[in-house]
């Protein structure tokens, strides 16, 4: 990677995109400190370990041996300086995050909620992938904003599509209460997430909880409502505080005896098991996964894992996003595939990556193929960011979605289904064409037969939004609205209903018919300044970021590991995948 400048402020991201992805990492090493060290170290002094020391001391360690493992869990961080603000994530054969960049820069007026104040994400236990999900106390003592209700939500939701088990690290004050009106009634909110472990027991996929500080009032019923609950001393289980019990009808009861771990394990049943401190916690936990008897982990392989054409790396010099600039598509895939011999007419062989393109003459605008990433098979589904010429000398720009390569990508989706293989969409895409000559072509017709055919896909769809994902464009690419299992993009990407100066000029003139409706002249100068105010709320809410913030995608990923990133998704995907359930599409454009 090149030598990037210090990180950037969140409204102005470096251009260069290995600029950004350094400028990202480093806003990310301060979102996983939580509520900061200061936080951290309260949290510590109670003796318990944070959000995501027990995510580490959980998950199976990325080295090889069980001693190392042993040695690496035990060796969680004590005090605040020891954790290092430049860390990096934990490797993705150990734990892959969602959802990080979740509340970033929402509730400034209640001091921020970094991450939301909760770890989600996939982790590896024994083997097997699980979706974890564990509250971070350091963040207003883990209490439920809007859009942790969200988070929490949707990995849940990610967990049922793959049918993952799912792992509850419980340490929170409960619901935040200045902003109650928005977390708790609706139906992406506080009750839903209780709704989803009842569902989700009833279609038999194992869920554990482990409660290790505070369960209060209507989050009580999370773990309860899971296959098995564990609780550590000094925890507390209940729906209403001894404060709050004193308030209500004037009893005197004392944290232990109202829902401590020795109350719930011995005169009320609640808990399955009592333990005195994270550690043993932990430890009994992933115990108990281990003797879980639904479909075993793969078995562990020693072989080494398959190369990749091109190095993760030559993106940075493949891509760009400056205005005018051109990349090929294929050579982004070839970074992302899975090295292959090939003969060759004289007898002997030649490296390639191991993708087979379909219809590789038609629709030029899309690049569909089957491919091998990790040694594990998908379609792509991916825009051409170059002009490209038909095969009757036709003209396509570059980005744009035509009605050729509409009809082909749905074509190919429908395929992938028949085979049942799971797809990887990547996106940079201003739209599908518009004009006569694209309407007269069927353009909406194309369009809607592509959206049907991938809304309607039985087989894992992951997205990727490299450049722009703009308009019907991020629809036909599997947008969130389109059920993903999971969503990545890249540092300074851009997700919008179009572009920001061409959305400037259509909202400016809004705005100026509505004050000239009021009475207000406008001058050159006036003009010149809504237009720059428009620009930049434009701008700011097309940042990927933005998206990010509010749960419209689950990772911002390093580009140089998309492959990886890639592997890692379509493993756990696979893992529980119902393949049994037939492709249709109902009535069809054709």
């Amino acid at each position: 990677m090149s030598s990037t400048p210090a990180a950037a402020s969140p409204s102005t991201p470096p251009t260069n995109l290995a600029a950004r992805a350094v400028a990202f990492a480093k806003q990310e090493a301060v979102i996983r400190l939580g509520g900061g060290p200061k936080a951290i170290e309260r949290q510590h002094e109670k003796g318990r370990m944070t959000a995501r020391e027990r995510v580490l001391a959980l998950v199976d360690p990325p080295e090889s041996t069980t001693s190392n493992g042993a040695a690496r869990r035990a060796a969680a961080p004590t005090t605040a300086a020891a954790l290092d603000p430049h860390r990096d994530e934990l490797p993705l054969a150990s734990f892959q995050e969602l959802g990080l960049w979740s509340a970033f820069e929402m509730y400034k007026e209640h001091g921020g909620a970094p991450a939301a104040g909760v770890v989600t994400g996939i982790g590896r236990i024994h083997g097997r992938s699980h979706v974890i999900i564990a509250n971070d106390a350091t963040v207003k003592a883990g209490a439920f904003f809007p859009m942790t209700c969200k988070k929490i939500i949707r990995a849940q939701t990610v967990a049922m599509m793959a049918r993952l088990p799912l792992v509850y690290l419980v340490d929170s004050a409960g619901v935040f209460l200045p902003m109650q009106e928005d977390v708790f009634p609706d139906t992406d909110d506080f009750g839903r997430i209780f709704r989803n472990n009842a569902v989700i027991s009833a279609e038999g996929i194992p869920q554990i909880a482990a409660i290790m500080g505070y369960c209060v009032a209507g989050g009580g019923y999370l773990p309860v409502l899971c296959d098995t609950l564990l609780m550590t001393e000094g925890s507390g289980l209940y729906l209403a505080g001894p404060a709050l019990v004193r308030a209500a009808i004037g009893q005197q009861v004392t944290d232990e005896e109202l829902g401590g771990a020795t109350m719930h394990a011995g005169i009320s049943g609640t808990i399955d098991f009592k333990e005195p401190d994270d550690a043993s916690c932990l430890r009994r936990l992933r115990s108990l996964i281990g003797k879980y008897a639904q479909a075993p982990a793969a078995p562990a392989t020693h072989a080494k894992p398959p190369k990749p054409f091109r190095p993760g790396e030559d993106v940075y010099s493949i891509f760009s996003d400056a205005p005018g600039s051109q990349y090929e598509i294929r050579d982004i895939i070839a970074c992302l595939c899975d090295v292959r011999a090939e003969p060759n007419t004289d007898g002997h062989t030649s490296l390639a990556p191991d993708f087979d393109e379909y219809k590789a003459d038609y629709g030029p605008s899309i690049v569909c193929g089957y491919a091998k990433m990790g040694g594990l098979a998908c379609g792509i589904v991916a825009n051409q960011r170059k002009v490209t010429k038909t095969a009757g000398g036709s003209v396509q720009l570059p980005a744009v979605i035509y009605h050729d390569s509409a009809d082909k990508a749905a074509r190919f989706i429908m395929d992938c289904n028949q085979r049942k293989v799971p797809i990887v969409f990547l996106h940079d895409t201003t739209g599908f064409m518009v004009g006569k000559e694209s309407e007269q072509h069927g353009i909406i017709r194309a369009g809607a037969k592509m959206v049907n055919a991938m809304s309607n896909c039985v087989v894992p769809k992951i997205s990727v939004i490299l450049g722009g994902s703009y308009g019907a464009g991020n629809y036909a690419m599997c947008g969130r609205a389109f059920d993903p299992f999971l969503t990545f993009a890249w540092p300074g990407s851009k997700c919008a209903v179009m572009g920001a100066n061409q959305a400037t000029g259509v909202l400016a003139t809004i705005e100026e018919a509505s004050r000239k409706r009021k009475g207000e002249t406008i001058d050159e100068q006036t003009h010149k300044e809504i237009l720059a105010a428009i620009h930049a709320g434009y701008t700011e809410q097309a940042d990927i970021r933005h998206g990010a913030a509010r749960g419209w995608l689950d990772r911002i990923i390093q580009p140089h590991r998309t492959r990886d990133e890639l592997a890692a998704a379509l493993a756990a995907a696979q893992e529980g995948w119902d393949y049994s359930r037939p492709f249709k599409t109902g009535v069809i454009q054709t």
